[in-house]
């Protein structure tokens, strides 16, 4: 057993007010926490990792590099599938917060190693 205690977690902040946590995980999947300022979108980016997006609070809006979106609200979920460009943006007026999923798990290098 490897039991994370989120305060003692890993955690990034890629841009100011977007904070991710890194959950209990492994090489085939991992979890990261996350909270978004309203208004804050990720960058289009694309991952060999399939993600599953959660929104755990407030709303989200993922959108595809074809157009495609989709807004989740609380519970609400998405698949994303390998390699495929997309952005997650709180398109609400409150805090949203969600909970990553990737398959196989990942590790902060992503964003950190990541270049514009």
């Amino acid at each position: 057993m490897k039991p994370v205690d989120f305060d003692d977690a890993e955690t990034y902040e890629p841009d100011e007010g977007w904070r991710r946590v890194s959950m209990a995980g492994s090489d085939q999947f991992s979890f990261e926490w996350f909270e978004k300022p309203p208004g804050h979108s990720s960058p289009m980016h694309d991952h060999e990792n399939e993600q599953v997006c959660l929104c755990l609070e407030g709303e989200l809006t993922v959108t595809t590099d074809d157009g495609e979106s989709v807004t989740l609200e609380r519970y609400d979920s998405v698949l994303l599938e390998s390699d495929e460009p997309h952005r997650v943006e709180n398109t609400g007026d409150e805090l949203a917060v969600g909970l990553d999923v990737f398959a196989p798990g990942r590790s902060f290098d992503f964003w950190t190693d990541r270049e514009e």
